[in-house]
């Protein structure tokens, strides 16, 4: 007889890092990773949005702690990991969620914007993913890393998207993800990626005013974007035993959208 399937979801005893988990989908699946049982860590730049995700997941029953930091900043990263494991212990799950975009059309993008959105998006990933896998899981032997990609770091731009620097980064997230997976896995290490379609945030907003939610929508199969559940199954998922012989894999949240031709 197999493990109860309730038993392979349960994050129980596991502590979770979430970068840029004050808002939106780092928010989403911070809820969903403590709903599980773990204790969770929210990082981002700014305290008072921290503040409030903590008593937000607080009033649900979860444990959670937050550390205000520059995610991109490689030793303010690292602070976050060695604070992290003094506070909460050593480190089960590492979420790379924090992330920028900027929008300019490719001959006139900006050099520093351009850099913002490495350094967030792909230079911050590598820092977390090294120091927390030095501290925490590389001596454990044991552990999880779900990197946040995009659909749009596999398709390139629809026409009405000038997002160079962001699409790029995302597809950098996709192969970071799938070369750790293949050095990790000798140390027990789990490394996969999310990549969400469109789901309405602060980062999407402009995009979704200038074409329209009910536009947007009509472009997946399933004709709806992406909700405030639709990205913990998969994080749970892959942060559990009932992932531990995935690792390297893209779960694609989309609606469908990547399937579409044209």
């Amino acid at each position: 007889m197999g493990t109860a399937i309730q038993q392979l979801f349960d994050l129980s005893g596991r502590v979770a890092l979430v970068t840029g988990g004050s808002r939106g989908l780092g928010l989403q699946i911070a809820e969903a990773l403590g709903e599980a049982g773990a204790k969770v860590m929210l990082t981002s730049r700014k305290a008072a949005d921290l503040e409030e995700a903590v008593a937000e997941l607080s009033q649900r029953g979860i444990d959670a702690r937050w550390i205000a930091a520059d995610a991109a900043n490689p030793d303010e990263a690292r602070r976050v990991c060695r604070e992290t494991l003094e506070r909460l212990g050593p480190v089960d799950i590492l979420v790379n969620n924090a992330g920028a975009a900027w929008a300019a059309p490719a001959e006139d993008h900006p050099l520093d914007g351009w850099d913002k959105v490495m350094n967030l998006n792909v230079r911050s990933v590598f820092v977390f993913s090294q120091t927390i896998a030095r501290l925490s899981m590389i001596p454990r032997r044991q552990g999880r890393i779900i990197n946040l990609a995009s659909i749009a770091g596999i398709a390139g731009n629809a026409p009405w998207q000038e997002t160079i620097a962001y699409n790029t980064s995302k597809g950098a997230v996709v192969n970071f993800t799938r070369t750790l997976a293949a050095e990790w896995g000798e140390h027990g290490i789990n490394v996969n990626a999310i990549a969400p379609g469109f789901f309405p945030s602060r980062m999407t907003a402009s995009t979704l005013d200038r074409v329209g939610e009910e536009a947007m929508a009509a472009r997946a199969p399933l004709r709806r974007l992406g909700d405030d559940d639709d990205l913990k199954g998969a994080a749970v998922l892959l942060a559990s035993q009932a992932g531990k012989h995935i690792t390297g894999q893209i779960l694609v949240v989309d609606g469908g959208v990547s399937c579409v031709i044209g």
